[in-house]
């Protein structure tokens, strides 16, 4: 079929020819939907967090994340405040999202294939272990050492972000090799998140959580298809997972482990169908819907011929790409500067801090790269080097979102250790970004630079 043999259906105003959609709509829409639109919604709800609380209105800040908020009913109901709802309760739809990204680069990405998953998984491991011994190394002795998990994850917005902002001319295998070691690095997180800083386990609602999760997985075998079922039942492993000391968040990523992969129907059978429907209907029914019943079980067939993993990440994205993630910035990046008080301990943590996210992330993945390449177990990312890696490298170390929630989850929220950890994740951000625009502008040819 050509262009003009296309029917002429009637766009809706977003993607219509006029001047503001395809202006400004249709690039902010594709925008939300890319794996960057996080980080400038984190950077700018960070700032505002920060100034928030440096201002002469800081004390309004403190309260309104303090507030209490009761969810539930008798033995069951959590009596928390609101940064806790926006820690745990918005960022379980984060971790959803990591757990769908990692499903699905382990069923059709790379990391499906074992030979070409060896390096960006070798690279995930070297730049979580490396970093994790060096904040060890710089916090021995003190009680900042159980935040060792700070200096491990990748977060890839910020990752992408740097990468595409400072290192615009790095070759194009770095994009998808930072894309797959970040996923690594979230399978990775997962667990260590899970289990070196579980609160201890309560039987009962641990087994209740779990019995929730089965069920889940029993109604996907049996085919029950309504989205309902699966909130209800995720949203209960979600409380039983509170009361039994577990990380409620990461109940998210172990539901995005289990979203289906696979489209519920053929999409040929679904064309076959809509062959058929379009065959039995009118063209101009009258009345205007008298063929509705049939239009509405080709649109649900249509969406069955999409799996729910792709079908939910769509979903989901922009909203926790504008929602939650700089509704969690804002809550846990304020940090009142003049009332942190410098010690041994909490500079250890700042410093330490950032030479694990740099130093620790560098070595680690060009490292552990090299070791792979020189197996020749796997190739070097790009062309040209270790250059453009170090650069990704450089870019991978800034951290943010899991090493914030790892920080508030270690730390006591009014600890001077907390602020000092959370002012040691947003200087890593700072110079992680200045390293790989540096190591990105020496890996580019003379030429180019000039």
């Amino acid at each position: 079929m050509t262009e003009t043999d296309r029917p002429a259906l009637r766009p809706p105003w977003s993607h219509s020819d006029r001047a503001i959609p395809r202006t400004l709509v249709r690039p902010l829409q594709d925008f939300l939907r890319s794996s960057t639109a996080s980080a400038l919604p984190m950077f700018v709800a960070a700032v505002a967090a920060l100034v928030w609380a440096n201002s002469p209105w800081w004390e309004t800040y403190e309260r309104l994340w303090a507030t209490r908020v009761t969810i539930g009913v008798g033995r069951w109901a959590i009596h928390e405040d609101v940064r806790f709802w926006v820690g745990e309760g918005l960022m379980t739809f984060f971790f959803l999202l990591a757990g769908m990204e990692i499903k699905r680069e382990l069923t059709s990405g790379e990391l499906r294939e074992r030979r070409a998953a060896i390096m960006p998984v070798a690279a995930a491991v070297g730049g979580m272990a490396l970093p994790a011994l060096i904040y060890l190394a710089a916090t021995h002795g003190t009680a900042a050492v159980d935040g060792w998990g700070m200096a491990m994850p990748t977060d890839l917005a910020f990752a992408l972000g740097i990468l595409v902002l400072f290192v615009r001319a790095s070759p194009p295998g770095i994009r998808p090799f930072l894309l797959t070691l970040a996923i690594v690095d979230d399978l990775l997180t997962v667990v260590v998140v899970g289990v070196a800083y579980a609160n201890g386990f309560a039987a009962v609602p641990l087994v209740l959580c779990a019995g929730c999760v089965g069920l889940m997985i029993v109604c996907e075998r049996a085919h029950v298809r309504h989205l309902l079922v699966y909130l209800a039942l995720g949203a209960l492993a979600w409380l039983f997972a509170y009361h039994a000391g577990v990380h409620p968040a990461l109940v998210g990523a172990v539901l995005g482990l289990l979203a289906p992969a696979h489209p519920f129907q053929r999409p040929a059978d679904v064309s076959l169908e809509a062959h058929r429907i379009a065959d039995a209907t009118s063209d101009h029914p009258d009345p205007p819907d008298a063929d509705a019943a049939s239009w509405f079980e080709l649109a649900r067939l249509s969406r069955e011929a999409v799996s729910p993993l792709a079908r939910i990440e769509h979903d989901l994205l922009p909203w926790v790409n504008l929602g939650a993630l700089p509704l969690f910035a804002l809550a846990n990046a304020g940090v009142r500067l003049s009332g942190l008080r410098w010690t041994s301990v909490t500079t250890a943590i700042a410093v330490g801090l950032v030479i694990a996210r740099l130093v620790g992330k560098v070595v680690g993945i060009v490292g552990a790269s090299a070791l792979v390449a020189r197996t020749r177990l796997g190739r070097v990312p790009g062309t040209g080097g270790w250059g453009a890696p170090a650069a990704a490298a450089a870019a991978a170390g800034a951290p943010f979102t899991v090493s914030l929630f790892v920080a508030s989850s270690v730390f006591a929220e009014d600890s001077p250790l907390l602020a000092a950890a959370r002012v040691g994740v947003l200087l890593s951000i700072v110079v992680c970004a200045v390293a790989a625009f540096v190591l990105g502008r020496l890996a580019q040819p003379r030429h180019r630079r000039s």
